[in-house]
């Protein structure tokens, strides 16, 4: 085996639930009790982070409290571990982040956050195999700074997820203008056509994809990660490539697609045997809070939210 091109420790994101149903995967955690377990066996597996969705929607305190009674069983267990949930829905489908701050006067037990920064049309596939549905997954840009915004008021990190190239070239001008809050990261979402719905999206889990990322990243030290959305990462070359390249890995059954029903800690355990396969170590929570430079937590009174 020759010497890894980048020594840096891989950070491992687990997204172990969202658009897989229970139905496609019986190893999907659904509830609170569920979610904690699957977080605790991902972490012991060599995750640094896990992302995960609640199962309830409604007001940004009974959201957050959904979060919350997943993660603190994880925190006992766990005391650094690095749990973040996803965005919330407002009544009308808009997007919206205030349950951020519900967590945070909850016990600020996050120190990442989702930031999408860009839209995207999904949807299925009709009987005769075109695109079918009215949903877009709208964050216009005043959405992305107020998310951004929100980020650096809570000191957390913003989880920067990349679901298209020019998701890629609008967060760099935040970068570029010095706006970016501390802790941030890229995932790259190399799609199937499979997709996260039924229809595919952005750019394939190819080399030249990952090649066109890097392109547009340039000169931008933010770290990132690579994703499959609908497939299996681990399985793919595109993995091998980014950790030769310093990437990152994002797995979990969130978006695996594939003819088996692994559970989310073997598909951590097969991301930690590619990193020793390719000679790079598997970064520890405590080494991805630094790689990340993720803010320390912020502490505030009851019932207030944490400042800037």
């Amino acid at each position: 085996m020759s010497a890894p091109t980048d020594p840096t420790p891989v950070i491992i994101e687990a997204a172990i639930n969202g658009s897989t149903s229970r139905q496609t995967n019986p190893h999907v955690p659904v509830t609170p009790e569920e979610i904690a377990a699957d977080a605790v066996a991902v972490f012991r597996a060599g995750a640094a982070i896990v992302h995960n969705h609640a199962d309830v929607f409604g007001s940004d305190e009974e959201v957050a409290e959904r979060y919350l009674a997943g993660w603190r069983p994880v925190l006992a267990e766990v005391p650094d571990a690095l749990v973040y949930p996803t965005v919330a829905f407002g009544p009308g489908g808009e997007i919206r982040y205030s349950h951020l701050s519900a967590i945070a006067r909850g016990g600020g037990l996050a120190r990442v956050a989702p930031v999408d920064p860009g839209s995207l049309n999904l949807g299925g596939l009709g009987p005769d195999g075109l695109p079918a549905g009215g949903f877009v997954y709208r964050n216009p840009y005043d959405t992305i700074a107020g998310a951004l915004e929100l980020c650096m008021q809570l000191r957390l990190g913003p989880s920067l997820a990349i679901y298209e190239p020019g998701w890629l070239r609008t967060l760099l001008l935040w970068w570029e203008a010095g706006r970016l809050p501390a802790g941030s990261m890229l995932k790259f979402y190399l799609a199937t056509r499979r997709g996260l719905t039924g229809t595919p999206f952005g750019l394939p889990p190819t080399l030249l994809a990952l090649e066109a990322y890097l392109e547009i990243l340039g000169d931008c030290p933010l770290p990132w990660a690579i994703s499959v959305v609908g497939g299996d990462v681990c399985a793919t070359e595109v993995a091998r490539a980014a950790l030769d390249r310093g990437g990152h890995l994002h797995v979990g059954l969130e978006f695996y697609a594939g003819d088996r029903t692994p559970t989310n800690a073997e598909l951590v355990a097969e991301a930690v045997d590619l990193c020793a396969r390719v000679g790079r170590p598997v970064a520890t929570r405590a080494q991805a809070a630094a790689i990340l430079g993720l803010p320390e937590p912020a502490t505030a009174p009851a019932g207030q939210p944490h400042g800037g």
